[in-house]
């Protein structure tokens, strides 16, 4: 049964009611969809420059190590090449300092770039350009012992600690930017999921509706005024609608009092022939008004019901009939208005589904591209990382090796001391004349020894050991003239005291110079234990910043799923629209009148 609110309503105003019911529900599940879309376009922009805030100090981070590496490196070695990629990376310091002042929106984020800024510097104008300019005037072995007095305080990490600690803060923002978008993408599909259902069944509602009280009482209708036309008046129409085809039920009853009528006169024509005449002219001209009203309004029935909106009743009806063609043509006209209405409706949801799939589609690109680059970054970053590990490691064994040195040397000093000493026995010996000859002869066996273990000791130093082996190779010449004073110990003992003397003192001297091998190696071994600090730092670090890379990677990689489950949404929507689109495409309307609404949409 059908509310009597609704049965009294018009049929323009039962199909108005139906298409705003169908555009309000459309519009609440646009709004929220829209809604949801604003909050992941808002994410995705606090993202974006989170990332960018995260790069750039990720930039001055790597600038200020590449610059503590490249000033160590020519405060060890004084290569002038290490000094352009160190001005190198002081300039893109400043460069990118400058560009993250601007991008950041924090004061403590600006506090914190600040601090990092006058830490560097600070350790520029205390450290970096002061000890450059030293090692620039020849005094390089200065500038690395002030270094090695400085200890902790020419490190950077009072510059680099700044840094990190916004970094760690734009890594917390992502995240929290991750979960509102995932929160707005389950909302989003949840709305659309919900809302399209909802759409489709308020639809096929409103068809069934519609079809119940319009289509079904005309087929009725057509049905009864079939009978009628074909003389059966015991028919049956309801005329309690107030609507239009309440309208038409009551003319349909006019038609078949008519028939009565005539079947009145026809019994009347056997009471007076001039009665007769008359009833028969008034039957037939009334049959044929009746017929032609009749099968006019039937076959604008059958097209209404068949969805065909575009042919009205064009021929008049007779007087009495005319208010029934303009009544129907009127309805007809109401009900092409809101079909072209709703046409236009669908077809602008539709274009705003395409937008929005267009959209989506360009950012899921976007995103792709972007996840893609931050890839490649990754990918150089790691084998930067792997370098510096490597270069780490050959710092250590570079260290160890000239540790080992710094053994070997100094045990060449212990075996020279020895020597020292044999030479003053030697001298001693040489003036005890009872036993020159035997002594002389022990004297030049022991150094014979003596001289070869130096020489051993001097090929084992390489090429600090280079002067020690000239000197070896004197002692054993030394022991051997000995053995040739020895045999004429009595003309030339005076000769070999002599020698004694000279071989005491080139000891003596090799000593000196030996010792002063052992202090220029321990240098280098301090020298290269601070290089291979400085590389583990700066493995350290990278590590780090590889960590960091990897995780923005991770990040952009949620963003890319994120993106293409917006773009499945948005074709759902645009599904959905093109389903509404069939199904108000059974209608026929005139084109003027689709071209004009949807122009006005």
């Amino acid at each position: 049964m059908e509310p009597d609110v609704i049965k009294a309503m018009s049929i323009p105003r039962k199909l108005s009611a139906s298409f705003v019911l169908v555009c309000v529900s459309a519009a609440i599940i646009m709004l929220v969809f829209f809604a949801t879309i604003s909050a992941i376009r808002s994410s995705t922009k606090s993202n974006n420059l989170a990332q960018a805030i995260h790069s750039q100090t990720l930039a001055l981070e790597t600038a200020i190590l590449r610059q503590n590496s490249q000033f160590r490196g020519f405060l060890v070695t004084g290569d002038a090449s290490y000094l352009k990629s160190y001005y190198e990376g002081r300039d893109e310091y400043d460069k990118v300092a400058s560009e993250l002042d601007a991008t950041l929106t924090s004061a403590s984020q600006k506090e914190q770039l600040e601090k990092s800024r006058v830490a560097t510097i600070a350790w520029r104008k205390d450290w970096g350009d002061r000890l450059i300019a030293v090692v620039k005037d020849g005094r390089r072995e200065e500038a690395q012992q002030m270094v090695r007095d400085a200890g902790k305080k020419v490190l950077v990490s009072e510059a680099v600690q700044p840094l990190r600690d916004i970094r760690k803060d734009q890594t917390k923002l992502i995240e929290q930017n991750g979960a509102r978008q995932n929160t707005a993408i389950v909302t989003a599909m949840a709305a659309l999921i919900i809302g399209g259902v909802a759409l489709i069944g308020i639809a096929m509602g409103l068809s069934a509706m519609l079809s119940r009280m319009i289509a079904r009482p005309i087929t009725t209708l057509t049905a009864a005024m079939a009978q009628l036309a074909k003389g059966d008046n015991d028919i049956a129409v309801d005329t309690d609608r107030s609507d239009e085809v309440g309208d038409m039920a009551r003319a349909v009853l006019v038609f078949r009092d008519t028939a009565l009528s005539k079947a009145l006169a026809d019994q009347a024509k056997a009471e007076a022939d001039q009665a007769k005449a008359f009833a028969d002219q008034a039957k037939a001209e009334a049959d044929a008004a009746a017929r032609e009203v009749v099968q006019s309004l039937s076959a604008a029935l059958e097209r209404l019901a068949a969805g065909n909106l575009t042919l009205p009743i064009q021929s008049r009806f007779p007087p009495d009939y005319e208010k029934l063609r303009s009544d129907y043509n009127t309805a007809l006209q109401s009900l092409t208005d809101l079909i072209g209405d709703i046409s236009a409706g669908v077809s602008s949801l539709g274009e705003g589904a395409r937008d929005i799939s267009s959209a989506a589609d360009q950012m899921a690109t976007r995103t792709e591209q972007q996840a893609a680059s931050l890839e490649e970054t990754a990918a150089a970053l790691n084998e930067i990382t792997v370098t510096v590990q490597s270069t780490s490691n050959g710092a250590g064994l570079a260290k160890q090796a000239v540790d080992v040195a710094h053994q070997d040397v100094e045990r060449s000093g212990k075996t020279m001391a020895e020597a020292v000493t044999a030479m003053g026995r030697i001298e001693t010996s040489s003036r005890q004349m009872e036993l020159i000859i035997g002594t002389i002869d022990e004297i030049a066996f022991q150094t014979n020894l003596l001289a070869l273990n130096a020489g051993v000791e001097a090929a084992r130093a390489g090429e600090s050991g280079r002067g020690f082996a000239v000197v070896a190779q004197e002692v054993r010449a030394l022991a051997q003239r000995s053995a040739d004073a020895a045999k004429q110990i009595k003309a030339l003992i005076s000769s070999s005291n002599e020698q004694v003397l000279l071989g005491a003192k080139l000891v003596n001297e090799t000593g000196a110079a030996l010792g002063k091998v052992v202090d220029q190696v321990g240098e280098i071994s301090r020298l290269v234990a601070e290089i291979a600090s400085s590389a583990v730092e700066q493995a350290s670090g990278l590590n780090e910043v590889n960590v960091a890379v990897n995780q923005m990677d991770r990040f952009t990689q949620q963003n890319a799923a994120m993106v293409e489950e917006s773009t499945a949404a948005s074709h759902a929507i645009r599904a959905e629209t093109e389903r509404l689109r069939t199904k108000v495409s059974v209608f026929q309307v005139a084109s003027d009148a689709v071209s004009a609404r949807s122009a006005a949409a």
